[in-house]
């Protein structure tokens, strides 16, 4: 099946071939209300500016810098939280998985696995994902560039399913930095799979000798309003209400206040470069 085909079966009536699709939602499962409250705001952006929409949270953080970060409220109580999201707003949901014992598990509450970065060229773990039958997000390592990453997409496709993501999230620079090669958006799109822009975690200045990640989420915008011009087909942003206060990802999240106004922005940006 085409990769149109795919996206039209998940978003059903959200779908618009016209417009990019849009993944956000916090970092991580921090609890029932935070997940309902930006779902609630976000589903209801989209649905004005006719974006289609999947929710995302982490249900477990399994690479967090510090052992004292915190990584969940427990596995199987936090993936009920997200299908419970799902449900409630009738949206696709997306979480990370970390290894490929837990492919099945998260599969049977969400509609997407999504791999990180660092473990995208796990083939054990990609083959897991694959074998689900759910859709595989994979995460471009920081260290791998965006023609070696036809490997990971030839590896869930031969686990038997087609329906493969790549995103884009920065390259290394130095030990506390990340940069963008928008190259890489057109170079993945050349491996006949959508390709979305991770906003977010390309601002990441990981790390630091706090054992806390940084970030500079003033440059969201500029990553977002790059990667749409560049041809992106979907954008990740993670947001969250009072990132200041957030249990994981604080420094580079998007402020869900500031999330209507970018994405009409670019949403007037895409209807000029489409």
């Amino acid at each position: 099946m085409s990769a149109q085909t795919h996206l039209k079966s998940l978003f059903k009536d959200q779908y618009n071939p016209d417009n990019f699709f849009l993944i956000a939602g916090p970092c991580v499962v921090e609890d029932e209300a935070l997940l309902m409250h930006v779902a609630e705001k976000v589903s209801g952006i989209c649905k004005r500016l006719n974006i289609p929409y999947i929710f995302k949270a982490s249900y477990r953080k399994a690479n967090r810098t510090s052992i004292n970060s915190f990584s969940g409220v427990g596995d199987v109580e936090g993936l009920d939280l997200l299908q419970k999201t799902g449900q409630t707003f009738n949206l696709p949901v997306t979480t990370d998985i970390h290894s490929a014992a837990e492919a099945a598990m998260a599969a049977a509450y969400v509609d997407i696995l999504q791999i990180p970065a660092f473990l995208c060229r796990q083939t054990d773990i990609l083959l897991a994902a694959a074998e689900t039958g759910k859709f595989v997000n994979v995460k471009k390592g920081q260290f791998v560039s965006g023609e070696a990453m036809k490997f990971a997409v030839e590896k869930v496709k031969q686990g038997g399913n087609d329906k493969v993501w790549l995103t884009e999230r920065g390259t290394t620079f130095g030990y506390q930095d990340l940069v963008v090669d928008y190259r890489n958006i057109p170079i993945m799109k050349e491996h006949g799979v959508p390709v979305i822009m991770d906003c977010t975690h390309s601002l990441q200045q990981p790390n630091q000798t706090s054992g806390v990640t940084g970030g500079n989420p003033k440059l969201i915008s500029t990553i977002a309003k790059a990667a749409i011009a560049t041809g992106a087909d979907g954008l990740f942003i993670e947001t969250h209400p009072n990132p200041a206060q957030a249990k994981s990802d604080g420094a580079n999240m998007l402020h869900l206040d500031l999330l209507e106004g970018l994405l009409e922005q670019l949403v007037r940006l895409r209807e000029v470069v489409k």
